[in-house]
């Protein structure tokens, strides 16, 4: 059962609209037929980008955190924008993060622990939990400190 609204209300969070595009690709690619590859998004909330910067440098693991599950927000809009109801997720399958952090930075995981443990606290345990990358980056677009696509069967 999708627990969305108790989710951002406990987060402080508002389901975003979907963010616009940032290039030529599809937000939401259906395949197999019941399968959905999320391209990645980021921390940018209704037009407003609330991050720029790297992990290690101008935030901590915790900023990292939040800016991963605005990361997820983004994501879920899109899904939601490609098939009406987050009710019909199955399963989140594969969560990749990449995270922009300084030379010194190694804490990864645990900045797209904000936005795994996002995916938990709306789905359950049994449908968010996923399989997942977090990978470290020099720099993201925009120089956005984290960006995080999805792959979701429904």
């Amino acid at each position: 059962m999708v627990n969305l609204e108790g989710t951002l209300k406990k987060y402080g969070l508002d389901m975003p609209n979907p963010p616009a595009r940032g290039g030529i690709y599809e937000p939401a690619k259906e395949f197999g037929g019941n399968l959905y590859y999320l391209s990645g998004c980021g921390p940018v909330i209704n037009g407003k980008q609330l991050y720029m910067g790297k992990l290690g440098v101008e935030y901590t693991v915790e900023e990292g955190q939040a800016a991963a599950r605005y990361c997820v927000l983004n994501l879920l809009a899109n899904l939601q924008a490609a098939i009406g109801d987050l009710g019909r997720v199955k399963r989140i399958v594969k969560m990749l993060c990449f995270v922009a952090g300084s030379d010194t930075f190694y804490d990864h995981p645990k900045v797209a622990n904000g936005g795994s443990q996002l995916l938990e606290d709306i789905f359950g345990v049994e449908i968010g939990r996923c399989a997942r990358s977090a990978v470290g980056m020099n720099a993201l677009p925009g120089n956005i400190p984290v960006e995080i696509e999805l792959l979701v069967e429904v």
